[in-house]
């Protein structure tokens, strides 16, 4: 194994699922993020809205605060994220201001994803990868809501 395969997107968003599936733990909805740079972890994160009683407690929120306090810098123009749902509206404003360079996401959302927006809600250099894993990370998201409903 060279060292493109070990820093691929599927490495990192297994890394994402890992926090997605902290979350389902603790009856969250499952999403996970993580921010890259340089190929090390600099912040992490999981939904802990219910636990903090606060609806900005986004995984990505979380992740991009956490990478914000590692480099004591609240731009992450050289970082990458990963996250195992489409970000959204609020998450990619956020991470339009950090002016991330890379969003990479696996489960589409078609309900409150950015992407249903008609306006491009991150930074115009951003670039934008989707689909990884995109299995893992819908069925963890739907399995929450079955067992949620029973």
């Amino acid at each position: 194994m060279d060292l493109t395969d070990l820093f691929s997107d599927d490495y990192f968003m297994k890394m994402a699922l890992q926090e997605a599936e902290k979350a389902m733990e603790e009856g969250e909805i499952p999403v996970g993020a993580i921010v890259i740079c340089n190929n090390k972890v600099i912040g992490k994160g999981y939904n802990q809205t219910e636990r903090l009683c606060d609806v900005t407690a986004h995984a990505e929120m979380i992740a991009i605060t956490a990478a914000s306090n590692f480099l004591a810098n609240k731009y992450l123009n050289e970082c990458t994220i990963y996250i195992t749902l489409e970000p959204c509206a609020m998450c990619a404003g956020a991470l339009k201001w950090s002016q991330i360079s890379r969003v990479v996401f696996g489960a589409s959302d078609p309900k409150h994803g950015f992407t249903t927006s008609q306006t491009n809600l991150l930074h115009p250099k951003t670039k934008v990868s989707s689909g990884i894993l995109a299995t893992p990370c819908e069925t963890l998201i739907k399995d929450f809501f079955l067992k949620l409903r029973e």
